[in-house]
């Protein structure tokens, strides 16, 4: 990482702030932003600023997205950390879309704070020195001998002192230095302590800007239908009743853009007001052609997955001899798991607002990726990227679905096409019927173990349509790739054996929260406590004792946080003392590694027949040191409300191509009287900061059906569990 003493002019015409101080700006390093493939593409200029202003206030730019995870909070915190600024002094203001200047600004995979901690912090601790040595400069001393504590600069012999704000225009003509030396854990004020949300009130009184809330004078409003089958195309289109409303202003046909994140082509109806447009756009008569995936049928294909993942299929990865094992075992056991597409289905449909000009192109949208929105615009608009000026709002829950801005591409086609602004809103059910889905899946898992319980042999067969299918449709099978996490298990596994079976995408699959985790965390913990049992052993003895077995030396720190973490769970949720819970009452455990983290959950449940009441969740994680403990604590919490409607309701069926969900009353999520007791519990840790987002899902699911089993004895295999009610 560089640091860069931003000049006011050059600073205060990039922030639009009306007086001077003090601005640092970064240039991140090529292997810090190594996320995604647009990472690689990025440019990596100067990406986030720190201002302080002569009255001593701190602006510092965030340049991940807001939706809800807190990385506002989070990021400026450790930024202030490191200045020993006074929090209360603190603004925070989400950037634009410019990774020239802010870097990779892409948010998802949980990768945030492990991409953007160390420089945030280099540019608050630089902040600092430059702050102090202007002091030093100031009194004529050495600047070891002064020290900054909460907004000021002490001269320790002295006694005297100056604020951050009386030494902003002279900090900001100090050397930027080139080395610094970030502080202690036992020297944060911030970092690894409870924060209120920085602008949790604002929330609180509706007075940020979410992407439904953008305005702009001559705006108009757009509401969309699309083909309910991919690959559809329009047929005839009578859009007469349509424009006969009041207030309608025009019909517009968008063309699929055959690129990732383009619009697959839809009808809009535009009008003068939101209302008048969604329902103009009921009075379209519409005919299409439904294509190639009009036959597409989830509970059929979810049962020829099974069909593929029971049979032979292609090789991925081989250690050992499997058929030695297995053959050689004293007991064997095989199961099939599975799981059907999930929605993102966030609180605040997709909507954004667009102005495209002959000489420019301006968007408002609630969004996790920028810089993906000005690729997609550009190739539509023929122009450049740099060109696409994209304003960041406030996004009301994303979970992966925000990444994919079609809705930006339709509204720019519809301003294209009026000459106006306008805002696209998507309904609720359009939202639902035309997503990027979670994947679909099967695993089938063969293992043998000898009379102590000792794994001797895995098979691990896996079929779900790739979310590589994206940018390769002709991809029919689970990439190599999309193995990493079944084939570096950290059990001490002799022989062990990968496949990959033929799954062929016949919607869009997308990045769902936890993405692969869900179906490999439900599959690996469930088993293993399938395994417990065959063996005739405590399921949190028998995971001990498989963490124990494991001798790879490139698996050992692996192994041992996952042992500590499922024990952790385990002690806190009065594991040990269950055998006093109530009739029909009982504990299951699970543990998932995803995201460089490492979660565990123990689900206590009361089963009554097929009701099951989630009665207390305690989950334990090691996602190393913590920024916030007040946002860890709410991602976990949020971890567990998503995890529990994914176990027990949430499923999207397609029949004859299309979805059949439209809505919460037949997606139905997790209703706040539902909620269980959660009980957080941070591991105290001072490793480097791991994903926080997202490992918190994948382990409620098998927690629960080995919890549902060992009060009832029913072993669920498939998620949503079917039959049930909560």
């Amino acid at each position: 990482m560089s640091i860069t003493n931003e000049s006011r002019r050059q600073f205060l015409k990039a922030s639009t702030l009306a007086t001077g101080g003090l601005a640092i700006s970064i240039n991140l390093p090529a292997h810090a932003v190594a996320f995604s493939e647009d990472a690689q593409e990025s440019t990596f200029s100067p990406n986030a600023f720190i201002h302080i202003q002569d009255n001593g206030d701190v602006l510092i730019y965030c340049g991940r997205c807001e939706m809800g995870q807190g990385i506002n909070t989070a990021l400026p915190a450790a930024v202030a950390d490191e200045m020993d600024a006074d929090w209360q002094r603190v603004t925070v203001k989400q950037a634009d879309g410019n990774e020239e200047k802010y870097g990779p600004q892409a948010t998802g995979g949980s990768a945030s704070i492990r991409v953007m901690l160390t420089p945030m912090r280099e540019a608050g601790a630089s902040a600092k020195i430059m702050l102090i040595a202007a002091a030093a400069k100031v009194w004529n001393v050495d600047p070891s001998s002064c020290y900054a504590e909460n907004h000021v600069v002490h001269h320790q012999a002295s006694g005297k002192q100056l604020s951050y704000g009386q030494l902003a225009s002279l900090a900001a003509k100090q050397t930027v230095p080139e080395v610094v030396t970030l502080k202690a854990k036992k020297d944060f004020n911030y970092i690894g302590k409870f924060i209120a949300n920085q602008n949790i009130e604002q929330i609180i009184k509706g007075q940020l800007t979410y992407g439904v809330d953008t305005k702009l004078p001559g705006l108009k409003y757009a509401a969309i239908v699309h083909c309910p089958v991919l690959g559809g195309k329009l047929k005839t289109l009578d859009d007469k009743d349509a424009r006969a409303i009041k207030g309608v202003i025009d019909v517009v046909v968008i063309d699929r853009l055959a690129i990732p994140y383009g619009s697959i082509g839809g009808v809009a109806v535009v009008a003068d007001n939101s209302w008048t447009a969604q329902q103009a756009v009921k009075k379209l008569k519409i005919e299409w052609d439904l294509g190639e995936n009009a036959h597409y049928d989830t509970v059929k294909y979810k049962a020829q997955l099974v069909k593929n993942v029971e049979t032979p299929a292609q090789l991925v990865t081989e250690r050992g001899n499997v058929t030695e094992g297995l053959s050689g075992a004293a007991q064997t056991l095989k199961a099939t798991y599975t799981g059907g597409h999930l929605v993102h289905a966030p609180m605040e449909p997709n909507a954004s607002v667009v102005w495209v000009k002959d000489d420019s192109c301006e968007v408002w949208a609630a969004t996790q990726s920028p810089a993906d929105i000005q690729k997609v615009l550009a190739q539509f608009l023929g122009r450049e990227a740099k060109d696409i000026a994209v304003h960041v709002t406030m996004s009301g829950g994303a979970f992966g679905r925000k990444f994919k801005c079609d809705y930006v591409h339709e509204a720019a086609a519809i301003s294209q096409k009026i000459n106006a602004p306008v805002q696209l809103t998507w309904t609720r059910e359009e939202d639902t019927k035309t997503g990027y889905y979670h994947s679909i899946n099967a695993q089938h898992i063969e293992a043998g173990i000898d009379e102590q319980g000792n794994i001797k042999g895995w098979l691990h067969r896996v079929a779900f349509p790739s979310i590589g299918t994206l940018f390769n449709p002709a991809q029919t099978r689970p990439s190599n790739s999309d193995f990493n996490a079944v084939d570096n298990y950290p059990y001490g596994i002799e022989n062990f054996r990968s496949e990959s079976g033929e799954a062929k995408a016949h919607t869009r699959i997308g990045w769902y929260r936890a993405v692969y985790a869900i179906f490999y965390g439900f599959s690996f913990s469930s088993f293993t406590d399938e395994l417990a049992y065959l063996a005739g052993k405590d399921p949190l003895t028998y995971l001990n004792q498989l963490y124990d077995n494991n001798t790879n030396p490139d698996q050992q720190e692996q192994a041992a946080r996952s042992k500590h973490v499922v024990n952790l769970a385990a002690e806190k949720s009065g594991w040990f003392e269950r055998d006093k819970l109530t009739k029909n009452q009982a504990i299951g455990l699970a543990i998932h590694y995803s995201f460089q983290s490492y979660v565990a959950m123990a689900v206590r449940v009361e089963v009554n027949g097929e009701d099951i009441k989630v009665l207390q969740v305690d989950s334990a994680i090691d996602c190393g040191q913590v920024l916030n403990v007040n946002g860890a604590t709410a991602q976990m919490e949020g971890a567990v409300v998503m995890g529990m409607g994914l176990a027990l309701r949430t499923e999207v069926t397609f029949r004859e191509g299309a979805v059949v969900n439209t809505n919460f009353h037949n997606y139905p999520v997790m209703r706040i009287n539902e909620m269980p007791q959660v009980n957080v519990h941070i591991v105290d840790s001072e490793h480097p900061s791991t994903g926080l987002g997202e490992p918190g899902v994948a382990p409620f699911a098998p927690a629960l059906s080995n919890a549902v089993f060992a009060a009832s004895g029913k072993r669920y295999r498939d998620i949503p569990f079917k039959p049930m009610s909560v």
